[in-house]
């Protein structure tokens, strides 16, 4: 079967570029986020502990799927983990430990916007890991993630690819834009010129790392709309949630006011100024 016979829609819903067309985009993506909170609700009703981590190429469309996930769904359940630079006790840690503080309880999904991946990658690439910490980290992960999965973990792993020169564009479009320079940190900027480093740094990793119990799914990120939605589709996919039905909520009516209760002036209050 060819990913064409594999899409969802017709011709008439992508546009001449072949890219689905936005009132279309926008409607799947509301029927899968509904799923979404669906899954929450399972997670949350049967104490199910998730963990997906999302690595890949700078500007492969990572956070733009997270965001998606997380839009409509409650951050107390569904909750994203994007850590910082190590502190110096934290680099005194084993390497391991300041993950497994962000692994979930019962009932919650968490989301690793970059996880304990960045020593086989930016980390190897950029020198900040030694080659022996590199190697001990690719023989022990296999080991560290087969122990989660054990203690009843759901482990997903997603790797976004993209070309070098799709890259280049959104790195330009970032450049351009004044609300999106913030996401050029200098590391980007750095592995700007070192594409092919990074190729051998992802193929060793996955050679070690991508075993049966915790398999590594790569997302097309060449186009957004679909990377976000065959993503978010096949998530959905990867856990047996059932639909566990909300409740509705019906408001009572309004009680009476207090008798002798009198709001103060509204001048008396400090309001916002109104310039739109």
């Amino acid at each position: 079967m060819t990913a064409n016979d594999e899409r969802r829609f017709g011709p008439a819903n992508y546009n001449a570029k072949g890219v689905l067309k936005k009132a279309t985009y926008e409607s799947e993506l509301e029927r899968l986020q509904v799923e979404l909170v669906k899954l929450q609700e399972w997670i949350r009703a049967t104490g199910e502990k998730v963990v997906v981590v999302f690595e890949g190429r700078d500007a492969a469309g990572k956070g733009g799927v997270i965001k998606r996930i997380t839009e409509r769904t409650n951050p107390r359940i569904v909750r994203t983990v994007a850590l910082g630079v190590p502190s110096d006790r934290e680099k005194t840690q084993w390497y391991f430990q300041r993950y497994v503080e962000q692994l979930p309880a019962a009932g919650e999904l968490v989301l690793f916007d970059r996880s304990w991946y960045n020593r086989a990658g930016v980390e190897r690439v950029m020198g900040f890991a030694t080659e022996e910490q590199v190697h001990e980290f690719l023989r022990t992960s296999p080991e560290f993630e087969r122990m989660l999965v054990r203690a009843g973990i759901r482990l997903i792993k997603y790797w976004f690819s993209i070309s070098d020169e799709e890259q280049e564009r959104r790195f330009r479009d970032r450049a351009a834009d004044p609300r999106t320079r913030w996401k050029l940190s200098p590391i980007d900027l750095e592995s700007w010129g070192r594409w092919q480093e990074y190729s051998h740094a992802k193929d060793e990793m996955f050679a070690h790392t991508d075993i049966k119990q915790a398999p590594w799914w790569v997302v097309d990120g060449e186009i957004k709309r679909h990377a976000r939605l065959n993503c978010i589709a096949h998530l959905l996919d990867q856990v047996p949630y059932a639909d566990v039905i909300v409740p509705a909520v019906e408001l009572p009516p309004r009680p009476q006011p207090r008798s002798g209760y009198v709001r103060p002036p509204l001048e008396d209050q400090t309001y916002v100024p109104a310039r739109y």
